[in-house]
């Protein structure tokens, strides 16, 4: 039996904490969903494994953010794995051991409660950079780890969040994005249509989307993704921008039946992300 739409306004939007690899990554993948549930009057926050909280990237950060309803920037302060100078004396985010970096997420989730974490698919994305397929792999643990009181005892008393997002892209996406990303020699990884579960509309949110992308402006000026949307038309930011795909893992009913890491079957695939 499909799962069915729940509306926002009408039951309550649930708090969503986002985790994301590096600056950018939250606006392009997550940010229509983001200022969805902001406008809804849900708590929205995000944390970024990369980059030093004093570089310049942070503070395009903090105004895409701003943009979003997302609240300040929660950085774990590690150096990207391709610029060194992303976090100056620290090691790069995939050097430091996963026990300590896990032990960080938890204690943001602690912290911060949130029904709802968002994060890359298993790929790490349509472009599968390194970075982000570990931010996956870090929070699968930590989401788990949160909720048990053994774990991590130091980082706050536990919580576990109902369910966990995985931002993806599905094969039919191709057919929009493949020739936008062929010149920029990006590879692009996407999933079976089927196995997305949630399928967000965020045109009503899309002007702020796009707003929110294009204040990294470090990356739109060196021509990564956040530039390719800087020269799109408005007709062509809809096409590729207005959809954001999800697949979705309950963690509590994963708790109770041993099943933490199985996607809920849907045959008719939800249209926000709930609890």
């Amino acid at each position: 039996m499909p799962i069915g739409p729940i509306g926002l306004r009408q039951q309550g939007a649930p708090s969503l904490l986002a985790v994301f690899a590096h600056p950018d990554d939250e606006s392009l993948s997550a940010g229509g969903t983001l200022a969805r549930h902001a406008a809804a009057g849900a708590r929205t926050a995000v944390v970024t494994a990369t980059w030093g909280a004093d570089t310049h990237r942070a503070a395009e950060l903090a105004e895409a953010l701003r943009i979003l309803g997302a609240g300040a920037p929660r950085m774990l302060g590690h150096a990207d794995s391709r610029v060194p100078g992303s976090a100056p004396g620290k090691a790069h985010f995939l050097d430091v051991p996963v026990d300590e970096t896990i032990g960080q997420l938890v204690a943001h989730i602690r912290e911060f409660r949130p029904e709802i974490v968002v994060t890359h698919d298993a790929y790490g994305g349509v472009t599968g950079h390194e970075d982000h397929v570990h931010t996956h792999r870090v929070t699968q643990l930590a989401v788990q780890a949160a909720g048990l009181e053994r774990l991590y005892p130091d980082a706050g008393p536990p919580w576990q969040p109902g369910a966990l997002y995985l931002a993806t892209h599905p094969h039919s996406a191709t057919t929009a994005w493949g020739g936008y990303l062929a010149p920029t020699g990006k590879a692009m990884l996407t999933v079976p249509d089927e196995q997305v579960s949630v399928v967000v509309d965020v045109t009503p949110w899309l002007e702020r989307k796009v707003a929110a992308v294009l204040a990294h402006r470090t990356e739109a000026e060196r021509g990564a993704v956040p530039g390719l949307v800087a020269g799109l038309s408005a007709a062509e930011r809809e096409l590729l921008l207005s959809t954001e795909w999800y697949i979705r893992h309950d963690l509590r009913q994963g708790l109770r039946h041993g099943l933490g890491h199985d996607p809920v079957p849907t045959v008719t695939p939800q249209t926000e992300l709930v609890v």
